[in-house]
């Protein structure tokens, strides 16, 4: 019994001038499943049968004691100021996450579309591995044609001939073979050629082309259907002009410029001291074409064109080097935050 009174005292003593941590710490130490208050509980079973009830109140009143203590250092833990860690105020706002914004490709896409949309173009699309029907034989590009050399491409397999896509007149043809007149669409996506990489080309960009078929469609519908487009992106000051050119699947050809917006028409290094810029290339659909596809050129005429949406983002933006459209620099990417 004596040996139980010196050891509660001593222990007595040391909670008194507990310094050994904060209120968990201490409630381990002496209340836990194996803390000293237990251990000294299981003492009880060494006491003379006399001297057990005078044991058991000394250790209740153990108990109590380191209890209270417990409950004294949990109320000085709430009391106490806040570190700079724990100072924490679940009313306030969250942090705000960082904006994102649409890649400036995506957003003159987007542009494009909206401004055909308008004039009743629905959007189609198609696949990016073509056969090489589709995307050279249908447009009047048979085999060893000279032109096939401006758009010497990624082959993917031989006899039969399986390759990248070189332009989304591909689509066009897919269309054109449902049959299903008149047809008036645009074709955006990702097309591919075997081009050196530099500031102003690439071995892969995006196009939307357009394709409008119907009875008695002139070339002057194509003009103004490109007079409306240039004016709705660009502005209506911006100059228009056609140039003859040659495509295979278009007769008559143009291609069309637009005066330089970055120096007025004054002559630039974009505008290589022209004034004008090229931005796409359109023209009356070849007979062949049509009739490659199943419709009766006697019947029917259309107009097609097509433009690089590099080319026009450029433009409206002012950026000099197209690598930057498929670096994901954000220093360039951020810079399009406000255009979502």
């Amino acid at each position: 019994m004596e040996q139980l009174v010196q050891q509660i005292t001593a222990l007595k003593e040391e909670i008194t001038a507990w310094n050994g941590g904060d209120a968990e710490t201490f409630r381990i130490k002496y209340l836990g499943t194996k803390g000293l208050v237990k251990t000294i509980m299981g003492e009880m079973k060494n006491v003379a049968p006399e001297n057990k009830k005078e044991a058991g109140q000394l250790l209740n009143d153990f108990k109590i004691f380191t209890e209270a203590k417990f409950e004294e250092l949990k109320a000085a833990t709430h009391d106490s100021p806040l570190t700079t860690h724990d100072a924490i105020d679940l009313t306030l706002p969250g942090d705000a996450l960082p904006l994102g914004s649409r890649h400036p490709i995506s957003l003159v896409k987007n542009r494009i579309i909206s401004i055909f949309q308008r004039l009743g173009f629905a959007v189609a699309e198609g696949p990016e591995i073509e056969d090489d029907f589709h995307n050279f034989s249908a447009l009047n590009l048979p085999e060893n044609h000279p032109a096939r050399d401006m758009q010497d491409t990624f082959y993917i397999s031989q006899n039969p001939d399986w390759l990248l896509r070189t332009h989304t007149s591909s689509v066009q043809v897919r269309e054109m073979e449902k049959g299903k007149l008149p047809i008036r669409i645009i074709c955006p996506g990702r097309v591919y050629r075997n081009e050196t990489i530099s500031a102003r080309a690439h071995c892969f960009f995006h196009q939307v082309e357009g394709l409008y078929i119907a009875e008695n469609v002139s070339f002057a519908d194509l003009k103004q259907t490109l007079y409306f487009f240039v004016q709705e992106m660009f502005g209506a000051t911006v100059k228009v002009r056609f140039r003859p050119s040659y495509f295979p699947f278009t007769e008559p050809s143009a291609e069309m410029d637009i005066s330089c917006l970055i120096c007025g028409g004054s002559g630039c290094n974009v505008c290589k001291h022209t004034g004008w810029v090229e931005i796409l290339g359109c023209g009356m659909v070849h007979p062949n074409v049509l009739d490659n596809c199943g419709i009766d050129s006697n019947k029917y005429t259309g107009f097609a064109f097509g433009m690089g949406i590099e080319r026009i983002t450029m433009l409206k933006y002012q950026i000099k080097d197209l690598r930057l459209f498929s670096e994901n620099d954000q220093r360039f990417l951020k810079q399009f935050t406000s255009a979502v």
